[in-house]
């Protein structure tokens, strides 16, 4: 099974983190704008379940993204299903159609300024993105693809990157969680 290992860390300092990640030889892509669509299951909560779908778009290119249950308390480590979707400028429009005709329906929108870096540690390619959220704000993630053969050497791993970057407290919750909690505000 392929698992997504993540750890978020919401940032103080940016560009100290910037400064730590290239010492550890990261190679940051210029900026790019996510914009990601949410969705709600006809008849089953994902909130409750701890899942998610989402339709994202970056330039031209689309994606859709299942999302399963995070699966340990420390990480955000849990199951995503990511397949590309035709590119152009209507295909997010034309995906959002059918799965609302199928009784889904959007819960919220997430816009980002993401600009990525990967880098090689302990055996692995770590990648890594400093996020500006729109609603939510500055954060670093911080993420490893896995199967069930590396998947805990994955997560030590991640701990002892943050570790070196000096971060501490990571986010669990997702940013759609964090925007729809800063819209309750």
């Amino acid at each position: 099974m392929h698992y997504e290992v993540e750890q978020k860390f919401p940032l103080a300092n940016r560009a100290d983190t910037e400064a730590k990640l290239a010492e550890l030889g990261a190679k940051f892509e210029p900026p790019i704008e996510q914009i990601d669509l949410y969705f709600r299951h006809p008849s089953r909560d994902f909130a409750t379940t701890d899942e998610a779908l989402r339709l994202r778009q970056v330039g031209s290119e689309s994606f859709i993204t299942y999302k399963g249950p995070k699966i340990d308390p420390a990480t955000k480590t849990r199951r995503e299903l990511e397949l590309p979707l035709p590119t152009g400028g209507k295909t997010i429009e034309q995906f959002t159609e059918l799965l609302i005709a199928l009784g889904f329906s959007i819960v919220a929108t997430v816009t980002k300024q993401r600009r990525k870096a990967t880098f090689d540690r302990d055996g692995f390619e770590v990648e890594c993105a400093l996020d500006d959220v729109q609603r939510a704000g500055p954060f670093l993630e911080l993420e490893i693809s896995a199967d069930d053969s590396s998947l805990e050497n994955a997560q030590k791993c991640l701990s002892n990157v943050a570790s070196r970057l000096g971060l501490e407290k990571s986010e669990r919750r997702s940013y759609l969680e964090l925007v729809l909690l800063h819209r309750t505000k």
